[in-house]
């Protein structure tokens, strides 16, 4: 697997070389799932807000209420996966960086 990743990275450098272009493919895979893992993170801080905004705005009625707590557990429940994500994948790119 590493043999691939060496040669695959050899070409990006031919391909990228004289064009100032970062040629790191480890690097790159890592901006862009930071990047993803971030949009994702604002969608469930999206939907807790939402989730809060339906419990405060249902005058009692029993089923904005229950839809309320769903939206906020289910944008916890995102926050939470998104950030061990977030670690797992921050925790990889580490190691490849070493070897």
């Amino acid at each position: 697997m590493m043999e691939i990743l060496a040669d695959i990275q050899g070409q990006i450098d031919k391909a990228a070389s004289g064009t100032g272009a970062s040629t790191d493919i480890k690097s790159g895979v890592g901006t862009a799932l930071y990047w993803v893992f971030g949009l994702i993170g604002i969608v469930a801080v999206i939907v807790v807000i939402i989730g809060g905004i339906n419990i405060a705005t249902s005058q009692g009625d029993p089923g904005r209420i229950k839809k309320g707590k769903t939206a906020i557990t289910y944008g916890l429940v995102g926050m939470a996966i998104t950030l061990l994500a977030f670690a797992i994948v921050g925790l990889v790119l580490n190691e490849l960086a070493k070897g």
